[in-house]
């Protein structure tokens, strides 16, 4: 899988892979990621990572010991590290695509990993940020994607 079919993660796809709440969104949620580990497709943010762990601890009651080991797996996607730089372009996004400074940061970040998508339910399916179209991933399966049979990082 080359670098433009790299899929970008937002906070709440990794939330509902351990919501026990939701069982429609946390199978999906697991599809996705098994896709994602299986081609070395996934990416990811510092800012995500941040986000993940605080709700996963203080609003899900997820043990604080499992948060860190989620957050551990997920930094072998080597996640975007926030810089002047990406706050730039994030500011950039803000003005351009009239949208909140945080979702700017995960534009932002998505675009500065290669990725081709954005998994995420927080904005609106379809719409692209320059070569960067959300997917919303309890809308559309993994399995509607093209992946490879062998694991590449």
């Amino acid at each position: 899988m080359s670098v433009a079919e790299a899929f970008f993660v937002d906070s709440n796809v990794v939330l509902y892979r351990v919501d026990p709440g939701d069982k429609r969104k946390r199978a999906r949620a697991e599809e996705w990621f098994d896709h994602l580990w299986m081609a070395g497709a996934g990416r990811i943010s510092w800012q995500v990572l941040h986000e993940f762990y605080w709700n996963a601890v203080r609003k899900m009651g997820l043990a604080s010991a499992d948060a860190r080991g989620i957050v551990e797996g997920l930094a072998h996607w080597r996640p975007v590290d926030t810089s002047i730089g990406l706050v730039r372009e994030a500011w950039e996004w803000v003005d351009a695509a009239q949208v909140s400074y945080w979702d700017a940061l995960i534009v932002a970040a998505a675009q500065r990993s290669g990725a081709r998508y954005l998994l995420s339910e927080d904005f609106q399916a379809g719409r692209k940020f320059g070569e960067v179209e959300v997917v919303n991933p309890f809308e559309r399966a993994a399995a509607e994607f093209a992946w490879p049979e062998e694991r590449k990082s």
